[in-house]
């Protein structure tokens, strides 16, 4: 009966097999970005915040507007929370999106200066930024490497064997803890983009996959 190797030189093999992975997804594209359009921190984190439950493409013909008439604190505030629901009225949940934006505007220009707050606990505290809203500006804008954990990278991350847990926060823990240290700071939007356009929940493109070779759920999938 052959003997399973050792416990380090499994370790190693993955070490190894992650290494590869984020070096092919490195190749195809070494510096990925968000594909929410925004000119300045704030005009950032009113994307990601109207972005929730709703597409990128759906938020950017949204923004086009809105940021053409405001896109600082103070004249969102000019604009008014009717105003930028007329404005934001085809994106899912834009009543309760339009109020935290527009309490979002009166807390930066009171507490702030005007100005986003780039350390996460402070980003956090406005109104409308969660966890994954600060970790997408805060990895955006290369203040701080993070993974914000969506549909796409929870997907993504458990077939490709990078994550077990359960839960988004314990994924993003595992991610952090797996994903070599070089990568980190691109790591988020390459699980993204690969969720979205070759990955994707239903029959995923796995004769596409720069990586198929690498996933531990390629025999899974592709018989599907």
């Amino acid at each position: 009966m052959a003997r399973s190797p050792p416990r380090s030189a499994r370790a190693a093999a993955e070490q190894a097999r992650i290494e590869t992975l984020f070096a092919r997804f490195e190749a195809q594209e070494s510096d990925p970005r968000t594909e929410l359009n925004y000119t300045s921190p704030y005009t950032l984190v009113v994307a990601v915040a109207l972005s929730a439950q709703a597409t990128d493409v759906s938020v950017n013909k949204a923004t086009a507007r809105l940021f053409a008439e405001a896109d600082t604190p103070a004249a969102m505030l000019a604009l008014g929370e009717a105003g930028l629901k007329s404005l934001i009225s085809s994106i899912g949940l834009f009543n309760t999106k339009a109020k935290n934006v527009i309490r979002m505007a009166e807390i930066l220009i009171a507490e702030h200066g005007g100005e986003v707050p780039l350390a996460r606990a402070a980003l956090q505290a406005l109104p409308g930024v969660g966890r994954k809203t600060a970790s997408v500006v805060l990895n955006e804008l290369g203040i701080e490497p993070a993974i914000a954990v969506d549909t796409h990278v929870f997907r993504v991350s458990h077939r490709l064997g990078l994550a077990r847990a359960k839960t988004p926060d314990k994924v993003e823990a595992e991610l952090m803890a797996a994903i070599p240290g070089p990568y980190l700071t691109r790591a988020h939007h390459w699980l993204i983009l690969h969720g979205r356009y070759v990955c994707v929940a239903r029959r995923p493109k796995c004769a596409e996959c720069p990586v198929a070779d690498l996933c531990a759920s390629g025999d899974k999938l592709s018989a599907a």
